[in-house]
């Protein structure tokens, strides 16, 4: 079991939920301090239809509640949702295959902590952070690199560099970039990497690297196998998480899917 708590809830979180479930309580203090500590009463809330129409109604959410709570609000609902349509929709280059599994999704998430998981990996999307790290070469100088946490080649080549103690936030990043681009923005890799009409590859040029949605969804598996055998991971509960990512990865990009198509596709670009 995890030690970390991914989805500790704000007072303002707490708040949103109260106000928007049970607006008429007296006692709100004490309904926020049970949302805290019974995890099935708070899914009652977080499943609520009425959360579930404020957050998709309100262009300014974010100032409302965490983005973290946004999301997983929006799992929640889409969940459900899969599970009454009864099928998914697996896309290649040329058609849409429907595909009755989702039983198989919906009971990979009975997993509190891999709900948990995505809705804090979703919310890391939203603001792109840039960084500046020292690496010493083999001549003993110190070389200094920058770079962003969306741009997975050049974390890739960052993993070879850094001492396997650091290495565990570079390989869940990178796995997180690939579950992340594979299941909200799955048109954007197709096209990016072959011509829409023709389905011809785009040629590759210098400087601007292309790989394909398969090698996405490889390098994904990859990296959360790396993610769950590291010791770190092990020390903080997260193997099991990593490696149910590794062995599901198909599964869990799914509801992202779900989520780009229906809730998102109209304000994606914004909020990422």
């Amino acid at each position: 079991m995890p030690k970390l708590n991914l989805m500790r809830l704000s007072d303002r979180d707490l708040d949103f939920l109260v106000e928007t479930v049970h607006p008429e309580v007296i006692d709100k203090l004490r309904l926020k301090q049970i949302l805290k500590e019974d995890e099935d009463f708070r899914k009652t809330f977080i499943e609520d239809e009425k959360v579930f129409r404020r957050i998709m109604d309100d262009e300014e959410i974010f100032l409302k509640i965490s983005p973290a709570l946004f999301f997983e609000i929006l799992l929640c609902k889409t969940l459900k949702d899969m599970k009454e349509v009864g099928y998914t929709i697996e896309k290649t280059s040329t058609m849409k295959i429907p595909v009755f599994d989702t039983k198989k999704v919906v009971d990979l998430f009975h997993n509190k902590f891999i709900l948990d998981y995505l809705a804090h990996m979703l919310s890391s999307f939203i603001k792109v952070e840039n960084y500046v790290i020292w690496i010493k070469t083999k001549a003993g100088v110190f070389e200094r690199i920058q770079f962003n946490d969306l741009d997975i080649f050049s974390l890739m080549a960052l993993c070879e560099d850094v001492e396997e103690e650091q290495r565990l936030g570079f390989y869940k990043r990178i796995a997180d970039i690939c579950l992340f681009i594979l299941g909200i923005f799955p048109d954007y890799v197709e096209y990016d990497y072959r011509y829409p009409f023709s389905k011809h590859l785009r040629p590759q040029f210098y400087g601007k690297m292309r790989i394909s949605p398969e090698e996405y969804e490889r390098e994904g598996q990859r990296f959360y196998r790396l993610a769950s055998e590291h010791k770190t991971a092990q020390e903080l509960g997260l193997s099991e998480i990593f490696s149910a990512l590794y062995e599901n990865f198909e599964r869990a990009k799914k509801p992202l899917n779900f989520i780009s198509e229906h809730y998102l596709s109209y304000r994606r670009h914004k909020l990422f």
